[in-house]
């Protein structure tokens, strides 16, 4: 519990002291940290224990894991554009379709907790459908994002990334999510970062 509340403290810290040092007129950087601070409390502590509802609880970390970091950097080294805003929200749906492919070794803690993750809810079969569609469905509408926004060179760069990661999502995910599913990530992770590069 001291670690915990040292480290909640140091982060909620930290933001304070970037918010002065940037000249924030408002603590924008401290409340993103409270938020998401708030979140990951929100997720396993009752009464609302988020993880409960696999839909409700992988949405969360999705926003957590993909828009916080994200807008803090904007926030803090540039400006936080409407742009920069509504691509990270379709991306955090992409966030709660790799958010399930975690739920896949715990599907055993999970049943005997209770938990509605999605792949309790659904069977291992639909929720790695339901994984891969939230991940490439999400690609696809911002690549057409992109090029509807008349940047056509980043559309096709991200539509060109988006192959290797159905040919990994053959060979790993949808064969065996239980067993691959940590050899998803790894490769998913690395060609998700060429993306935001």
């Amino acid at each position: 519990m001291l670690q915990v509340l040292l480290l909640l403290l140091g982060g909620l810290g930290l933001a304070a002291f970037l918010d002065v040092w940037a000249g924030h007129d408002i603590p924008i950087l401290f409340f993103l940290a409270l938020s998401g601070s708030l979140v990951s409390y929100v997720y396993s502590a009752p009464p609302l224990k988020l993880k409960r509802n696999g839909w409700v609880g992988n949405y969360a970390m999705g926003v957590s894991y993909i828009c916080l970091p994200w807008w803090s950097g904007q926030i803090l080294f540039g400006n936080l554009t409407t742009e920069t805003v509504e691509l990270t929200l379709m991306y955090s749906i992409a966030g709660l379709g790799i958010a399930i492919i975690n739920d896949f070794k715990s599907i055993k803690g999970d049943t005997e907790l209770g938990l509605q993750s999605l792949p309790v809810a659904f069977g291992i079969d639909t929720a790695k459908w339901i994984s891969i569609g939230a991940i490439d469905i999400t690609q696809i509408a911002v690549a057409g994002y992109l090029l509807g926004a008349g940047k056509p060179h980043f559309a096709s760069i991200l539509l060109g990334l988006v192959i290797p990661q159905v040919v990994f999502q053959f060979m790993y995910l949808l064969r065996d999510p239980v067993k691959y599913d940590v050899m998803y990530q790894v490769v998913h992770n690395h060609s998700l970062c060429w993306v935001f590069w």
